[in-house]
């Protein structure tokens, strides 16, 4: 099986295959959707952090006590 990935806008819910990609289709293939971000989402600056923590060598989380010290 091949694997073909493509950007698309969806009009009225049908997806256009690139004329590329087209021959040697069967009559069923198999979809996966991956919807890009928002504007909104791509700005919202807390929200991606929490959803992609920066991993840093050493990092450590406070304690629950050294969190309330501050």
């Amino acid at each position: 099986m091949e694997t073909v990935e493509f950007q698309a806008t969806v009009k009225d819910g049908v997806i256009e295959i690139p004329s590329e990609y087209r021959e040697g289709l069967s009559a069923r293939v198999r979809v996966i959707l991956l919807p890009e971000e928002s504007e909104e989402a791509a700005t919202d600056f807390i929200g991606r952090l929490l959803a992609h923590p920066i991993r840093r060598k050493g990092f450590r989380l406070l304690s629950r006590g050294e969190a309330h010290a501050r």
